[in-house]
């Protein structure tokens, strides 16, 4: 397999190293390929070269290189578009061909007497292609499994015909590879396997028409054929060494190589090449199987540095052709691709060689000057990179020295040119090209050189470009007439005045200025300039006088005040700074600034700016503090500011305060005021206020308030009235003006307290009521109360209007009236005026006001109501005159006279009849009005007792009925009845009152009488009682037994028992015993014994039992029987026991479930 061609003096590896090579030397073939599937890349037809051994197979390449390759040794060559290309075989030489696993093979072999060396060249255009097959006795072909990655290479085609022709560079490196060869061969380097030859990397060129693409030979700047190095060479591919699937011969599955594939590498320029590649075929089964390019992503590496050196990654898409821009001319490079994909792992391919074209030459560095003399310029260079061609000449053009266009002034292969005959003093431009065979390169940069001259003349004076307090930049330029180009350095000397040195240098340098310092202030220095060059000194220029600028000055003295401080000015004087800087002071500055400004940053203001000392700093106001500070200016600049003198101007009474305010609302009363300091305090602080009051400008002014507060409430004003206020502002020095007049009004008032009113009657009951009119207080009055009353202090309004008199009727005569009178505006209403009193005249008595009828109760004898009325009333007013009697109607207007009593019973009136009563009263004027009427009704007649018998006896109650009725109310009853009953003392008490017609008498005694009586009552009054009624109770029965008990004696005799009664008040006790088989009971035993023995009991029946007692009276005519209720039964008296049981239990759970649970 081909290796790629080394950098000159490199050692060359040799065709052992490489992996691939081993299984094809001698005819060795490889192992079969394992089912594993793997991904290989399919490439181009092969060309084995069979080296026998002792023989060497050398190749020469068209620019000039050995390769050597020493058998025995197989030689493997790839077509790059599956056409073989012609190989000329050399005498003893035959060319055999043959097919393994799909790889078109090649073999040349040598059959007898063979040559020690022979040259594998091709024709330079050859027409058409053709193979000699021609085969040598007894040989074979070799079996190749094994697929090769191609390699291609063509011709480069820059105008070179004769490729045998080598520079010295070529035999040398020749000579050295011969050499290497030797050293190993005597070393007894190997290769790991037998009759593998060592070998040395070459190329193999295709002719330029072998791929006809249109481009001819010798056609520089053209598209003309490309040259390309070996492609696929195993040596430095990082699969190939470490075993990748791809090339492992144990994995790899065997393709046949596919001849319409084009080229990996086309187009091979100087700068670019396009890279191609196919799809990876995957193999299974010995069956290949092709993907889309979307299944995979490629990514490109290159590298230029060898096989083994770093690869770069240019690269990384979907694409199957890229173009590699940015490359180097003439530098070998090595590419290989790696596919991957989502469900195969990567996959890469075997490297790719390659050239790229050579090109014209970089452009050279700029010439660099190695001598010169005042006619001439000696020049050197250096040859730039050639880019696979030989730099054959170098091109130097120039100016002239005219600054004008370029022109050749040196052609050929020299590196150095010496420029003659050229004029001293004098600059020149040159630059530099080289040229190879491919054309001319880029000229370098311009430089300029110039010839030596003459001494330069003297140069002019320096000039002061900048002066300070202790520096001076000074400036200068060349001397005028010197030589543009020449190199020249400066002397300058300076001389300080009064110094007596004289001149002593103070800088030396190329450059055009400097700054001179540590000088003196406000001193003139001379100078003087030397210029020299190469060819010597100059004369010096004229001698200069500059100076150094004065200092600042400093600081003057501190400002005093100078005479009195006055309230509006102050006259202040300083003395000059003790250090002037060099230069007189021509101008004091005199700021001054307000000390309550603040000390961080005040703010100064300048108020005098001139040469005098002194100052009168006016228009100041009084009693305020300012500082002073003074600074002065001289040549030099202006000095720092002096210290800081405080002065405080004279204090003077305050200016005029402004006119005071009203603050809120003015009341009828009351107005408060307000007011803010003057604008003007003197210079003093204010102290107090003095505020002013009159009522009209003209009246004399009273001070209302004097202190330090800025307001003040003035009182006891009348409402409605204008009162005038000045105010006065006073500091330490003394009050100021008066303010502005300040007119403000009261709010309006109620009105003024009324006069007392005047009281005329026109009658007993009827009087009427003037008054005047008081002061409104600022507002019209609208409205008059007067206020009227019996009572002087209990009186209410009668009349509310605008009139001032009133009519007041309905009196009482012979009465003591009050009254007063209030007048109301908008502001309310005023205070009432004084009382005014009147008495009416007497009259007749006042009606009678309160009538009523007398109760029973009120009376202390009370008269049959049923014929008489009793009533009262209360006295009327007299009216002046004492009532002397009254008079009563009642009935048919029958009249009855009576005294001063208030009380009076109408007797013979009829029962159960309605009158109308009114009263009046009699006076020495006459009878007064009557009173209302009432009416009253006389009671009927009271009602007869009913008859009262009983109509249910018992042992401990009697039921007792009277008169005829329903036995409770279900209506209102106008009569009502009252039952008594005799208690064991003989009284009787009442049992009942009601209007039922029975009643029920219970807790009574068995057996005992009792005495009832019975009246009836309505509102005519109470009946009589009726007779007294006996009633005698029965007696009880004994009481219930509980169930009796049985005892089973024998088989079918029981005993039944049960509790025993006492006798009942010497009654003896029977008892009655029933027992029952089905539902009806049978009475089997009746006598006083409380047992029974029940014998002959039917068997598998069941009986129930009971027992009820028996009271035998014997004081009773017939000695009857009075029998108590049953007993339960047995069979009951179970069941209640067990519903009582389950009850019990039902308790206690429910407890239980309450305290234990729920809580």
């Amino acid at each position: 397999m081909m290796a790629e061609q080394p950098p000159p003096l490199e050692a060359t590896p040799l065709l052992n190293e490489v992996p691939l090579l081993p299984h094809m030397v001698n005819g060795d073939s490889i192992q079969q390929a394992t089912p594993n599937p793997s991904f290989v890349f399919c490439f181009l037809q092969v060309i084995l070269v069979q080296v026998n051994p002792g023989e060497t197979f050398t190749i020469t390449t068209e620019d000039g290189h050995i390769q050597c390759i020493q058998g025995p040794a197989h030689v493997p060559m790839m077509s790059p578009n599956g056409s073989m290309p012609p190989i000329f075989v050399p005498p003893g030489y035959v060319s055999q061909q043959g097919r393994e696993a799909g790889v078109k093979q090649d073999l040349e072999q040598l059959t007898g007497e063979r040559p020690k060396k022979f040259s594998l060249k091709r024709p330079q255009t050859p027409k058409s292609l053709h193979f000699q097959t021609d085969k040598a006795q007894g040989s074979s072909g070799a079996q190749f499994y094994e697929v090769i990655s191609p390699f291609f290479a063509e011709p480069r085609s820059h105008g070179r015909t004769n490729f045998i022709q080598r520079d010295e560079r070529s035999l040398k490196m020749q000579e050295h590879l011969k050499k290497r060869l030797k050293d190993r061969q005597a070393s007894g380097h190997t290769n790991n396997k037998l009759n593998s030859p060592p070998s040395s990397p070459h190329k193999v060129l295709n002719s330029s028409n072998a791929i006809p693409n249109g481009n001819g030979k010798g056609q520089p700047g053209a598209a003309g054929a490309l040259k390309q190095k070996q492609i696929g060479k195993t040596k430095g591919s990082p699969e190939a060494e470490m075993g990748g699937n791809h090339c492992n011969p144990k994995n790899a599955s065997i393709f046949p190589l596919q001849r319409e594939r084009i080229p990996p590498v086309s187009d091979i320029q100087a700068r670019s090449a396009v890279l191609s590649w196919n799809l990876p075929v995957s193999s299974q089964n010995g069956e290949s199987h092709s993907h889309s390019p979307a299944a995979f992503t490629f990514e490109v590496a290159i590298s230029n540095s060898g096989k083994n050196g770093k690869f770069k990654s240019v690269y990384v898409g979907e694409e199957l052709t890229i173009t590699l821009p940015d490359l180097r001319p003439a530098t070998d490079y090595h590419a290989r691709v790696s596919a991957t994909s989502s469900s195969i792992k990567e996959t890469i391919s075997e490297l790719v060689s390659f050239t790229t074209e050579s090109c014209e030459p970089d452009c050279p560095a700029a010439p660099k000057l190695i001598n010169r003399t005042k006619n001439s310029l000696s020049l050197q260079w250096k040859s730039s990179n050639d880019n696979g061609s030989k730099i054959t000449n170098f091109l130097l053009e120039w100016d002239e020295g005219k600054n004008g266009p370029f022109k050749e002034c040196y052609y050929g292969h020299l590196k150095q040119y010496k420029l003659t005959r050229l004029t001293p003093s004098t600059r020149y431009s040159l630059r530099l090209a080289a040229k190879n065979d491919i054309g001319m390169s880029g000229f370098s940069e311009t430089v300029t050189f110039g010839t030596a001259g003459v001494v330069p003349p003297a140069p002019a004076p320096p000039a002061l470009l900048e002066a300070g307090v202790t520096w001076m930049a000074l400036g200068w330029s060349p001397p005028a007439g010197g030589a543009l180009d020449d190199s020249l350095t400066y002397t300058l000397d300076m001389e300080e005045e009064g110094s007596g040195y004289g001149f002593q240098p103070q800088y030396n340098g190329d450059e055009l200025s400097c700054t001179l310092r540590n000088l003196r202030r406000s001193t003139s220095y001379k100078f003087r300039l030397f210029a020299y060059n190469s060819e010597g000194k100059s004369s010096p220029s004229e001698v200069v006088e500059h100076s150094t600028k004065p200092d600042r000055p400093g600081a003057p003295s501190k400002p005093v005040v100078k005479g009195k401080i006055h309230p509006h000015s102050v006259r202040v004087t300083w003395e000059p700074p003790k250090d002037n800087g060099g230069s007189d002071i021509s101008k004091y500055f005199l700021e001054i600034s307000e000390a309550s400004a603040g000390k961080e940053s005040p703010l100064w203001e300048p108020v005098y700016s001139g040469a005098q000392r002194e100052h009168v700093c006016d228009h100041l106001r009084p009693g305020t503090s300012y500082r002073l500070r003074v600074s002065c200016a001289s040549k030099g600049g202006e000095s720092q500011a002096s210290d800081v003198t405080t002065v405080t101007t004279a204090a003077v009474p305050p200016g005029p305060c402004p006119a005071p305010a009203l603050v809120g609302k003015a009341k009828p009363k009351e107005i408060t005021l307000q007011w803010g300091p003057p604008a003007v305090d003197g210079g003093s602080e204010i102290t107090e206020y003095l505020l002013e009051m009159a009522s009209s400008e003209q009246d004399e002014r009273r001070v209302l308030y004097q202190g330090s507060a800025a307001e003040f409430g003035v009182t006891n004003l009348l409402p409605g009235r204008t009162y005038c206020f000045w105010l006065r502002a006073g500091n330490r020095v003394g009050f100021g003006p008066h303010s502005e007049k300040a007119e403000l009004c009261t709010a309006p008032g109620p009105p003024e307290q009324c006069c007392k009113p005047l009281i005329t009657y026109k009658s007993a009951t009827c009087a009427v009521v003037s008054w005047e009119s008081p002061a409104c207080n600022g507002a019209e009055i609208t409205e008059y109360r007067l206020d009227w009353g019996q009572v002087e202090g209990s009186m209410h309004i009668i009349y509310t209007g605008p009139c001032q008199s009133y009519e007041v009727k309905g009196l009482t005569p012979a009465t003591t009236y009050y009254c007063r009178v209030q007048a109301v505006n908008v502001a309310g209403a005023g205070l009432f005026g004084d009382t005014g009193v009147v008495t009416t005249p007497p009259s007749v008595p006042a009606a009678v006001a309160v009538l009523h009828l007398l109760e029973e109760d009120q009376m202390e004898i009370s008269p049959p109501f049923s014929t008489c009325l009793a009533i009262q009333w209360e006295e009327p007013c007299c009216h002046g005159a004492e009532i002397t009697g009254y008079n009563i109607e009642y009935g048919e207007k029958q009249l009855v006279t009576v005294g001063r009593n208030t009380t009076h019973v109408l007797e013979n009136l009829l029962p159960d009849t309605l009158y109308r009563i009114r009263v009046q009263a009699i006076n020495s004027f006459g009878v007064g009005p009557f009173s209302h009427s009432m009416k009253a009704k006389t009671k009927p007649l009271p009602p007869d007792p009913p008859h009262l018998e009983c109509v249910v006896f018992s042992y401990q109650s009697l039921k007792l009925k009277w008169g005829e009725g329903p036995s409770r109310a279900l209506i209102p009853n106008p009569t009502q009845f009252n039952l008594q009953m005799e208690d064991r003392f003989g009284r009787f008490v009442t049992v009942y009152n009601g209007p039922c017609h029975t009643y029920k008498v219970q807790r009574l005694s068995e057996s005992t009488t009792y005495h009832f009586r019975i009246q009836a009552y309505n509102d005519a009054g109470e009946g009589a009682f009726s007779e007294v009624c006996a009633f005698t109770t029965t007696k009880s029965p004994p009481a219930p037994l509980k169930a009796p008990k049985v005892v089973q004696l024998e088989e079918n005799t029981f005993e039944i028992t049960w509790e025993p009664l006492q006798p009942m008040k010497g009654d003896s006790i029977v008892y009655i015993l029933q027992l029952a088989a089905g539902r009806e009971f049978d009475q089997v035993y009746k006598g006083p014994e409380p047992c029974f023995r029940l014998p002959a009991a039917q068997t598998n029946c069941e009986y129930r039992a009971r027992v009820c007692a028996g009271r035998q009276c014997h004081d009773l005519p017939g000695c009857p029987e009075l029998c108590g209720p049953f007993s339960p039964s047995t069979e009951r008296a179970i069941a209640i026991a067990l519903l009582c049981g389950f009850a019990v239990v039902a308790i206690l759970f429910a407890v239980v479930i309450q305290y234990f649970v729920i809580k």
